[in-house]
């Protein structure tokens, strides 16, 4: 039972004296002062400092291994990977190493710099009145005398293993910041001057999933057309259909200026890539009687009769052609590859 719960006339003399003395006081809300400091084993055993410093080296340690983790993700993990992880299911490996990674360089950073203060540096309370906003020199002579103390305290001169591991932790962190840089553009592969079509691989029709044959191309029609083999339902569908995209346009062959979209063409029939030159945009607008196409995106306009060049627009340069040409059941098919990347220029491209 609390001397709180005691009757009055059964608490012992000295403590009923205090007790009305505390209830007879004009001041009930007296400053009652800071309580004893009371030393950590830190304090008066070296041993057990040492063991602190040793526990927080380790945290900035694990730190600089997660960190050099993070950066590895980059390049162990593609970016389509997904695994299975307990309880959160199928995840993107990329994903999950690089948070799990990073988390940890992080957390391990604040929890050694927790720890490091909790066991090491000085936990004497100290009470300091309010002062005006304007520091008087008094003042700050005072400040810079306290933080000279505090850096004295802290010994980051004497343990020199918590110094050089810290440093090391906030040295290697920024470089995850540097490795995001890889998201900016693609790395030098040559994954944008290919695409999926070779020698030998049938047009499909991209309505109907059927092949295409010559008499389903009608003079002034537009049919749109993407590599065999290529399934919708693929992982990696959007990245090629977005390279491998086709406009199938049928013209008369006396209309065609371009000698070498002739030669390459099949009867009248020419196939260009459906990505525009400038941003990327799939091209859709056709126009029968000029045989130019527009981009809805930004208006950049191609002659498909005088070799996709640019007439109008901000595209900087030409349309790829495919070459094309019928295969033994009459099937429209590629005879190779774009001899130029398709799409808006890049970087590495040259």
């Amino acid at each position: 039972m609390s001397s709180q719960e005691i009757p009055e006339e059964n608490l012992p003399e000295e403590q009923g004296a205090a007790h009305d003395a505390v209830d007879k006081s004009h001041d009930p809300f007296a400053d009652p002062g800071l309580p004893a400091h009371q030393p950590r084993i830190q304090d008066i055993d070296e041993r057990a400092a040492n063991r602190s410093e040793r526990v927080v080296a380790t945290m900035f340690l694990l730190s600089m291994l997660a960190t050099v983790g993070f950066i590895a993700s980059y390049v162990i993990f593609p970016v389509d990977k997904i695994v299975f992880i307990f309880p959160f299911g199928h995840v993107s490996a990329l994903n999950f190493s690089l948070g799990l990674t990073l988390g940890l360089a992080l957390f391990l950073i604040g929890a050694g710099a927790v720890h490091w203060a909790r066991t090491l540096m000085s936990d004497v309370e100290v009470a300091d009145d309010r002062h005006p906003i304007e520091a008087a020199p008094e003042v700050k002579a005072k400040v810079m005398a306290d933080f000279a103390d505090g850096a004295r305290e802290s010994a980051l001169g004497r343990r020199k293993l918590i110094r050089n591991t810290m440093f090391g932790a906030l040295a290697l962190v920024p470089l995850s910041g540097v490795v995001l840089l890889r998201d900016l553009g693609p790395l030098p592969e040559k994954k944008l001057r290919n695409t999926l079509w070779a020698k030998g691989k049938q047009l499909v029709n991209m309505n109907t999933m059927q092949p295409l044959r010559p008499e389903d191309v009608v003079v002034g029609s537009l049919t749109f057309a993407m590599p065999e083999g290529l399934e919708e339902d693929s992982h990696d569908f959007q990245t090629q259909i977005a390279k491998a995209a086709l406009m199938i346009i049928r013209i008369e062959p006396d209309d065609i200026k371009d000698k070498r979209e002739r030669e390459w063409a099949h009867e009248g029939i020419v196939a260009f890539s459906k990505i525009c030159t400038h941003v990327g945009c799939p091209i859709s607008l056709y126009e029968q009687q000029t045989h130019h196409v527009l981009c809805p995106c930004h208006q950049s306009t191609f002659d498909l009769s005088d070799g996709a060049r640019v007439i109008f627009g901000p595209a900087g340069h030409a349309l790829p052609q495919l070459r094309i040409g019928v295969n033994s059941e009459g099937n429209l098919e590629a005879l190779g590859d774009f001899e130029e990347p398709v799409g808006p220029a890049f970087w590495e491209r040259g």
